[in-house]
This record gives structure tokens, C-alpha cells and sequence, in this order.
């Protein structure tokens, strides 16, 4: 009998062949897991007789067929499928450590925050790892300090979405990853960081596969970033100074 999964994993995808081999990796890392799970696999324009047997046949993998609605638009309408508590968005090429889901979510338990991230670490061909250290410090963060780590547009963003953990409830008041070609996660990011405190485990849950074919090291990449990262960045610092707003007039502080 299947029970309801606590943490909903969203992964947009477009099933290109050479990352089908690392799609099934990122399965068999979920398989690892001892927290219950599902997978909202989002197919973005992709071919559903593509996806790989082992999660075809899987029944905590949901497909969602859909045109080419690029990454944002994927991850927002596979978040209408999520039943979990808590929701985990992920890439097709990436993978979790075995514990990562376990030890973000019973730290979010016992502390009663709205999200939790771990580092998250390089994973090179060669299996080797490097782990990065984001600007957000290790700890627990009230709601609108994460923003404060990234002090311009240009500098390196305070936290990856891929390392989080978030109650269903706040990623859905957070309005999702907006509307940007890319660089909608670093909006996702601000957002939801703004809306709850939570934490940050100085370990390692999820490993970014560098390869040749990510979509940072796309030739057209450059053209947008800039535009994006400012777009993000004036989200989140206006977001946190209206919400520092509404506290204090609440407070009753003039």
C-alpha cells in the first residue's frame, strides 16, 4: 500500500538523450532516501516514450506532459501535482546523498522553519567532489536575511534552490520560479527566504554534476544573465523591505 509523501520532488526535463543515463542516476539517488517521496517529472515539450523504464514503471514518479513551456513555466505547473508537505526542486542531471532528505527535514520538524538547505557539492566525471560553500552562513536565517548575502546583482547568489526544502504551502505563497527564461530560481530563491525563516546544515545533500552539456556553459547564456540576476535582485530587496514594513507597522513602530 503507498503512503502520502512527505517531500514532492519537482524536475524539469526535456529527456535529451545524453542526459537520460544521468536522469536515471538521479532516480536511483531518491531511491536512496529514507523519507517518503514522490517525483513530479515535468516534461518540457519532451516525448513521454522517452523516459527511461526504471521511472516509467515507478508509482512514485508522476509524468506531466507539457508543450515547450521552458524550465519556470515547467517546475510552476508541476507544482500542481505535488501532494507532499514539502517540496524539493531538482534537476534531471543531479543527484541527492543518501541522507539529505532525512536530515533536512527532521532539522525543519524539530525547529519549526519554513525551509532547510545543505551545501551543495560539484560532482566531477571522475566522481570526485568539491563542495561550495554558498554566502548564506550555516544556521538558522529569520525571514528576509538570506537577501542580505548578496550585496549586488553581480555577486554570487547567497543560496542555490536545489539545496532547499519548503513547506508545500510557502513555495506556492512564494509564486513559484516567475516567468524568467533563466534565472528564475535565484527569484524563487529571494522570494521564498523572505517569506519564512529557515536554516542552513553546513552538509553536503546535493551533488551538481558538471558536465559539457549544462545550461550555464550554453554559448547564448551571457546574453540574459545580467538582465536576469537584476531582476531577481531588485525582487528580493524590494520584497524584504515591504514585508520589514508591514512588521513594523504591525509592531506599531513609526
Amino acid at each position: 500500500m503507498s503512503r502520502t509523501p512527505q517531500i514532492s520532488v519537482i524536475t524539469p526535463t526535456r529527456l535529451l538523450p545524453n542526459r537520460l543515463p544521468y536522469l536515471e542516476l538521479f532516480h536511483a539517488s531518491l531511491a536512496a532516501q529514507t523519507v517518503e517521496w514522490e517525483l513530479v517529472l515535468a516534461l518540457d515539450g519532451a516525448d513521454p516514450d522517452q523516459v527511461p523504464r526504471s521511472l516509467a514503471t515507478d508509482r512514485r514518479v508522476k509524468i506531466l506532459e507539457l508543450p515547450k513551456v521552458g524550465a519556470a513555466g515547467a517546475r510552476n505547473l508541476a507544482l500542481n501535482l505535488a501532494e507532499g508537505d514539502w517540496v524539493q526542486y531538482a534537476d534531471d542531471d543531479d543527484a541527492f546523498t543518501a541522507e539529505a532528505f532525512a536530515l533536512r527535514h527532521d532539522y525543519a520538524l524539530e525547529h519549526d522553519l519554513g525551509w532547510v538547505a545543505g551545501w551543495s557539492a560539484d560532482l566531477f566525471p571522475d566522481g570526485s567532489t568539491r563542495v561550495w560553500r554558498c554566502p548564506t552562513p550555516p544556521g538558522i536565517h529569520e525571514a528576509g536575511a538570506v537577501w542580505t548575502y548578496w550585496p549586488t546583482p553581480q555577486d554570487t547568489i547567497p543560496l542555490g534552490q536545489t539545496q532547499m526544502i519548503a513547506r508545500r504551502e510557502l513555495v506556492q505563497a512564494a509564486c513559484g520560479h516567475g516567468g524568467l527564461p533563466q534565472g528564475e530560481d535565484f527569484i524563487y530563491v529571494c522570494a521564498l527566504t523572505a517569506l519564512s525563516a529557515g536554516a542552513l546544515l553546513p552538509v553536503v545533500t546535493y551533488h551538481y554534476r558538471q558536465h559539457g552539456e549544462q545550461m550555464t556553459r550554453s554559448p547564448h547564456h551571457d546574453r540574459l544573465e545580467g538582465a536576469a540576476r537584476q531582476f531577481a535582485w531588485q525582487s528580493g530587496r524590494q520584497l524584504r523591505a515591504h514585508l520589514e514594513d508591514h512588521r513594523l507597522v504591525r509592531a506599531g513602530v513609526s
